[in-house]
């Protein structure tokens, strides 16, 4: 059969053309990623309100994050996170100088830009780029640095430009990192930040999604998951953060000052149900951090950016993205804690917020600095009844599917074809969902690491990768098809359009980011055979 030459349309959510991408892009907090989120004061400022990235007039600096939490304390007692593995499963990261001394490496690229050379790993969105600055930025001496400079950042890129994603390439993705998660003995992963969640409504003892982020939580990575940006308009929390065992984080709002005490809940921040709120707050709103340029983000909202090289950015993702570097901050200093010790440490020590609705902010907000102080609480095992991940693909989607030439991915189907959720469940729990760069018989990529600067891409380790084959959904079946020739149809932006994955006359597919590369990474050299590694020097 010759390969079929459909264009991928944009996603579709109750038959509404575009209608998932990245949470933040539509604040109404239906399906995708949980950021940015509608602004908090929606008018003078408010740019994004209308179906874009969202941000405001005001502006919380990265300064002014790490002094609301106390990391600039850790910081300078010398806590960084070194030594500690953050995973982001986003939409990718780019080399922008804010991250030229952060320790960054690239997994998998299981989105569907995968198939695009020049597309592969980058940001084409903004998303990632953005939470990878708050996590781990690169200390400028002016101000600008991460919560945890220190950490290492394995970026696993699901998402494409419009945060174009599939629930099941989520799922790949955390699996993924569970069975990964040792690779590098010295960086270890123990944390992922799922800055995603869809509007489903299926029970988490059921749900796949739920299932993946608890066997990640079991195997000793703390999962940190956006809470959502539908504020107290959705039934519960977004899924996966509804889970118990996870830390569900809401967005706050700093009132333009460093002390919690005036701080509240932006309205955009879900509320949950009385069975599941967010566990607690961190910053979220007008978060400014790390500029993608020419990214879809950034061309859609030029005025959120700030100088050349910062961006601001509203909602629930760049809230979990400041919890996540914390509890970097956390492991370094106590790295026998955990998951449950460390929510528990979380929870117990964060900032009541005498302002804010009881329904929004949890336990209260962040402070990372009273955490590491604290005593390790004991008897905190959490027994909440375990996901089976049992229940139906199709409902862990919610109201968000792709759609290929009018033929929309629906059922318990993936990308390829029929999904056998009770063999992924069983895989999934036992650690054994990958094999090489196999996913449940799925060939999604290479089955190793190697040197990045042999494919283009920057010095140090990626992940490699492949051209898939044997796609298929609703009846429709191909192989060896190359995404290069992607084009969108049918989706306009508030008046920004495109097609052949080129805007604002920057063309991805030859961007080279004149010839950046991450530093202080140096890991090439190391050779990976079979499923093992065939060394053990490790930088």
């Amino acid at each position: 059969m010759k390969p079929l030459r459909g264009r991928l349309a944009a996603i579709t959510a109750g038959g509404v053309t575009g209608a998932i991408v990245l949470a933040g892009v539509l604040g109404s907090g239906t399906a995708a990623y949980a950021a940015p989120a509608p602004s908090q004061k929606p008018g003078a400022g408010s740019e994004g309100f209308r179906g874009k990235w969202r941000f405001d007039a005001s502006a919380t600096t990265m300064a002014n994050v790490n002094a609301i939490i106390g990391a600039d304390r850790l910081h300078r007692s010398g806590l960084t996170g070194s030594g500690v593995g953050v995973a982001l499963v986003d939409t990718g990261v780019v080399p922008v100088d804010g991250l030229r001394g952060t320790r960054v490496v690239n997994g998998p690229d299981l989105s569907l830009e995968s198939q695009t050379p020049g597309l592969r790993y980058a940001d084409t969105y903004g998303h990632g780029t953005h939470l990878a600055g708050i996590i781990a930025g690169t200390p400028d001496g002016n101000g600008f640095g991460g919560v945890a400079p220190g950490a290492t950042l394995t970026s696993v890129k699901v998402g494409a430009a419009a945060g174009i994603v599939d629930v099941s390439q989520v799922i790949a993705a955390i699996d993924w990192v569970v069975e990964h998660r040792a690779d590098d003995p010295k960086h270890p992963v123990r944390v992922l930040n799922l800055s995603y969640g869809t509007d489903s409504v299926q029970d988490y003892q059921v749900d796949p999604l739920t299932h993946a982020v608890e066997n990640a939580w079991h195997a000793g990575i703390v999962v940190v998951v956006a809470g959502g940006n539908s504020g107290s308009t959705a039934p519960r929390l977004a899924d996966p953060a509804v889970d118990p065992y996870v830390i569900a984080v809401g967005a706050a709002d700093s009132a333009g000052t460093v002390k919690s005490a005036d701080d509240t809940v932006t309205d955009f921040s879900s509320r949950g149900d009385a069975s599941r709120r967010v566990d607690l707050v961190a910053p979220g709103r007008s978060v400014v951090s790390l500029r993608d340029p020419g990214s879809y983000a950034d061309s859609e909202s030029p005025t959120a950016r700030v100088g050349d090289d910062f961006f601001k950015g509203s909602g629930t993702s760049q809230a979990a993205a400041v919890v996540s570097g914390a509890v970097a901050l956390l492991l370094q200093d106590r790295p026998e804690l955990s998951p449950d010790e460390v929510k528990a440490l979380l929870t117990r020590t964060a900032d009541n917020l005498p302002k804010a609705d009881a329904t929004g902010r949890g336990a209260g907000e962040l402070d990372i600095a009273k955490a590491v102080k604290a005593n390790t609480p004991r008897n905190v095992t959490q027994t909440w009844p375990r996901s089976t991940g049992l229940g139906s693909l199709e409902a862990a989607r919610g109201s968000a599917h792709l759609s290929l030439d009018g033929a929309t991915l629906t059922g318990e189907n993936d990308l390829f074809g029929a999904f056998d959720t009770a063999a992924w469940a069983k895989a999934s729990a036992a650690g054994t969902a990958w094999q090489g760069g196999t996913w449940m018989g799925r060939t999604l990529t290479g089955s190793g690491w190697g040197d990045a600067t042999s494919s283009g891409a920057w010095s140090g380790l990626s992940w490699s990768g492949l051209s898939w084959s044997g796609l298929s959904w609703s009846g429709l079946s191909w192989s060896g098809l190359s995404w290069s020739g992607l084009s969108w149809s049918g989706l306009s932006w508030s008046g920004l359009s495109w097609s052949g994955l080129s805007w604002s006359g920057l063309s991805w597919s030859g961007l080279s980011w004149s010839g950046l590369s991450w530093s202080g990474l140096s890991w090439s050299g190391l050779s990976w055979s079979g499923a093992a590694w065939s060394s053990d020097a490790w930088s």
